[in-house]
């Protein structure tokens, strides 16, 4: 299991649910989270933001899913 597909199951998110968070097609996120196909970097933003994790946690730099802090 992917880190992404893991962290989301562990915020109970179906991929559906993945679509209506991020606009991203249910089948185009789906071949994301299994590596058939690269995200760009709106979609890994989109994600990101809907995981709440960071970027480099999605594109595989680090193994801590814990995101940065935002700006006000």
């Amino acid at each position: 299991m992917t880190p992404m597909k893991k962290l989301r199951r562990e915020k109970g998110y179906s991929q559906v649910k993945m679509q209506m968070l991020t606009g991203i097609d249910q089948s185009d996120y789906s071949k994301i989270e299994t590596g058939r196909r690269n995200m760009t970097f709106e979609q890994c933003r989109r994600i990101a933001l809907a995981l709440e994790t960071s970027m480099d946690f999605l594109a595989g730099l680090t193994d801590d899913p814990t995101p940065y802090p935002r700006k006000p």
